[in-house]
């Protein structure tokens, strides 16, 4: 074999137990309990106080090249990743100038990305308005699945889909079987809402009420079960839609769920007035909603945790003036958000069992990836070795992803990444050696 790694504690399909792992040709050939005698052309011992994870898969990351590369780029943002043990990622059609809504689009993101990116990389499509013809030549390109708004999106070139525009987009991706990712806010409730001016954060989210994700959620389940298809809910932060999610699900209707770390790690209670690096739409909520965000995990209501890393430069969060109204909407995460959730879980009872599930094992099954998110045989060997019991403090200038902002900065976090490795091969940040990633490949 090309490599065998033998781990005190690995987290597989039999839970956190001692693995050694074999790889060969970048795919994992075998898992045997620990101890086992497998030789190997490089054998790496794992000390007692890591443990061997596969790579995250995070499907939600805005890496804003080609056109705003000034704010993000593939090059710093898979970094980033590989810092954070992040191994794949799936970028969204938003925010990059063209933005992916047609197969020409794609082609010009995908020549932005080739040869800069330290670790795999898809893409999804975007539905908007009139390109309801393009839909299924992004599909039959390999695009994982097509995001769509139901308000603006904060970009005009993004412009978001009205009911009938929602419906029409269903039936086509349901003719083939693809998935719509939503992000889904009431149009017409954040319309009616007090407008977000000034420096309060109560202010900011009184403008972003429950009512208007509860709602847009509703809408695309009942426009999903009209036309069978498949939906896909985006960074929920209202734990009230949890029951409706839940009710959807057992009436058949193909609808998943994500949540991302700042939804919960912070709470509204102690972002201070002016605070604009905790901006994000939706907005961080309640302590008693991030508590029952987390029992929506504890329940499998919710499927995945995401990072929706969202950044921008610091000068568009108006730091300045820190009015949440004019300042950008995103938080920059993508390196922390395995400590982040993991320092989280750990306080409520939960192992890094379920941590694999929701950072690993369930994206990449929601985004049909087959070889990804597990230590299994046939898998890609991705892995992550992390230190559980590590401790850091967030310094925001020492952060891989582009620019020195971050609503993490200076917070103590549980758990440190001590490597990612891709295919089997370490990934040091001197040499891109990530993919391409298609539908079906992978």
């Amino acid at each position: 074999m090309d490599l065998v790694v033998r781990a005190a504690r690995a987290v597989t399909s039999e839970g956190e137990v001692p693995a050694t792992v074999g790889v060969e040709g970048g795919r994992i050939v075998a898992v045997e309990p620990g101890g086992a005698l497998l030789s190997g052309d490089r054998v790496l011992d794992l000390g007692d106080d890591v443990v061997l994870l596969p790579g995250l898969v995070d499907t939600h990351v805005h890496v804003n090249d080609p056109g705003r590369a000034e704010w993000e780029g593939f090059e710093t943002a898979t970094r980033a990743a590989a810092a954070g043990g992040v191994t794949t990622i799936v970028d969204m059609p938003l925010n990059s100038l063209p933005p992916t809504v047609d197969v020409a689009a794609l082609e010009v993101k995908r020549k932005a990305a080739t040869g800069r990116v330290h670790v795999d990389v898809g893409f999804w499509g975007g539905a908007i308005p009139g390109n309801v013809a393009d839909l299924r030549g992004l599909h039959e390109a390999g695009v994982f699945g097509f995001k769509c708004f139901l308000l603006h999106s904060g970009v005009d070139e993004f412009p978001p889909l009205d009911p009938a525009g929602l419906d029409e987009a269903l039936r086509e991706l349901s003719s083939f079987g693809a998935l719509m990712i939503v992000h889904a806010e009431d149009a017409h409730e954040i319309g009616e809402a007090p407008e977000p001016h000034g420096g309060r954060y109560v202010d900011f989210l009184r403008s972003r009420p429950r009512q208007a994700e509860n709602l847009a959620i509703s809408h695309v389940i009942e426009a999903a079960r009209r036309h069978s298809a498949r939906a896909h809910i985006l960074h929920l932060s209202s734990s009230d839609a949890l029951p409706l999610i839940a009710s959807a699900r057992r009436d058949g209707v193909a609808l998943s769920a994500e949540t991302c770390p700042h939804y919960l790690s912070f709470v509204a209670e102690e972002i201070r007035d002016g605070a604009t690096q905790f901006k994000c739409c939706p907005p961080i909520r309640e302590a008693a909603n991030r508590e029952l965000l987390w029992q929506g995990l504890a329940d499998g209501v919710i499927d995945c945790v995401v990072s929706d890393h969202s950044p921008c430069t610091p000068e568009l969060k108006r730091f300045d003036s820190g009015d949440f109204g004019a300042a950008w909407g995103g938080i920059s995460s993508l390196q922390l958000g395995l400590p982040a959730i993991w320092t989280q879980a750990r306080q409520r009872g939960f192992a890094l069992t379920d941590v694999v599930r929701w950072m690993a094992e369930r994206p990449a099954a929601q985004a049909g990836m087959r070889r990804k998110g597990r230590l299994a045989v046939g898998h890609d060997a991705d892995f992550c070795v992390f230190a559980p019991d590590e401790a850091f403090v967030v310094d925001v200038a020492k952060l891989k992803h582009r620019n020195p902002v971050s609503a993490y900065d200076r917070r103590p976090l549980a758990g440190v990444v001590r490597s990612t490795w891709l295919r089997g091969t370490e990934i040091t940040g001197d040499e891109p050696r990530g993919a391409l990633l298609t539908r079906g490949n992978c």
